[in-house]
């Protein structure tokens, strides 16, 4: 971490992104929460999760946006837009408006899927090569950290000050945001053009995965991993009700602890990556959530924390390292087109678990779902295992061949 945050340029950025993380944190449960007080329909509020992740599905198309413009000068404008998104909120008030905020809510989505990809892009231009993981890893453990407290202080302005309150805030974050990169020198090359049709601008991405041996067996290892792990969205309140016999509230406690261990992973991924290459830490974390997984089918609260800790570590060791492969086996003209369709390969998946969970965990033993889960995260790491030196860190008394050819 030291090591990146002694470059100037990351430390603006930096700095930047780190005050539009604030306002996310405040905001994400603002969202439901207010649909809620609105409604009173939990059904209701359960639709902003699901407004907010429909423009993952068109997240392929972001990308081909992203990688039409420079990378720092489309961040200034898209945390600008970010600010401006949230104003129609100042106009909710009662149940009639609830559109309002279902709006607001899909353009947040937007806004996350072209940052992100925006970002990636950035960060390769940016940094070396042996950096792109400490900086990955450096933002994934604020990230983490702000969402310990961040949702409970948003939804304690929202009782206090009203939802425009609080978006307010998260809109000054996006322009502090926009103010901070805009201050950063960096000299970018102008965007280029993959392809002379459309068609094949669009799907170069796809293309770009689809040739390259270690990405193509991550997204499919990823998305093997996250066609269970969405099934714990819905176990998590059964070990709680039926496994420790506590109210639903106890989830923060659960969720707390989940983020000590993703703070932790956040801030050693990085090493654990110049150890073993990005492949190996990926099916280290995958294999981590397993083991965290099943240790919470246990009526043991010290062992289903324990879990908690475990699973945080594995998923933010799993982020760092799908990132950073991205980030250091494309292109950069191409970087946002295959960071979004990677997204989509692993969210796609996800989103059918969590709905497979929601039905299964009234019908099925919450103990047997998380031992499928665990089964799952064990043979997703399984099938990335036998890739693994293809990322694995060249000896450091060896020369490293310019421009070798890609697995």
């Amino acid at each position: 971490m030291r090591a990146v945050l002694r470059i100037p340029a990351f430390r603006l950025l930096f700095t930047g992104l780190a005050a539009s993380m604030v306002g996310d944190a405040l905001m994400v449960l603002v969202y439901a929460i207010w649909v809620k007080s609105l409604t009173g329909s939990n059904g209701a509020a359960g639709l902003v999760t699901l407004f907010m992740a429909v423009p993952y599905v068109l997240a392929p198309l972001g990308g081909w946006v992203v990688d039409r413009f420079r990378r720092r000068p489309f961040l200034v404008v898209a945390n600008v837009a970010s600010a401006l998104m949230l104003l129609p909120l100042f106009a909710v008030r009662d149940a009639a408006d609830v559109w309002i905020i279902y709006v607001v809510a899909a353009l947040y989505g937007i806004s996350s899927v072209t940052i992100a990809a925006a970002l990636g892009g950035l960060l390769k231009d940016l940094l070396d090569e042996d950096l792109l993981a400490d900086a990955n890893g450096t933002l994934q453990t604020v990230k983490e950290g702000l969402r310990l407290g961040g949702p409970l202080a948003g939804a304690a302005l929202f009782a206090t000050l009203g939802g425009a309150a609080v978006a307010a805030i998260d809109a000054v974050t996006f322009l502090i945001a926009a103010a901070v990169i805009a201050r950063m020198r960096l000299r970018e090359e102008p965007p280029v053009r993959s392809g002379p049709h459309w068609l094949r601008e669009l799907t170069a991405g796809l293309a770009h995965i689809r040739t390259d041996t270690a990405l193509r067996r991550m997204a499919l290892a990823m998305g093997i991993g996250f066609l269970f792990i969405g099934v714990t969205e819905s176990a998590i309140f059964a070990v709680i009700d039926q496994g420790l016999h506590r109210p639903p509230e106890f989830v923060g406690v659960l969720t707390c602890a989940q983020g000590i261990g993703a703070i932790a992973g956040g801030l050693r991924a990085a090493r654990l990556i110049a150890r073993v290459g990005e492949l190996t830490a990926i099916a280290i974390g995958m294999a981590a959530v397993g083991l965290g997984d099943g240790l919470k089918a246990a009526p043991s609260l010290p062992i289903i924390l324990i879990g908690m800790v475990i699973t945080g570590w594995g998923l933010a060791t799993m982020v760092v390292g799908f990132t950073t492969v991205i980030q250091r086996r494309t292109p950069g003209p191409l970087v946002g087109r295959v960071s979004t369709v990677a997204e989509t390969l692993v969210s796609g998946p996800q989103t059918i678990s969590i709905a497979a969970g929601a039905a299964l965990v009234s019908v099925v033993d919450y103990r047997l779902l998380l031992v499928i889960i665990t089964a799952g995260m064990l043979t997703a790491a399984a099938c990335l295992w036998p890739t693994r030196r293809l990322t694995a860190p060249a000896p450091t008394d060896l020369p490293v061949e310019i421009g070798q050819e890609r697995a």
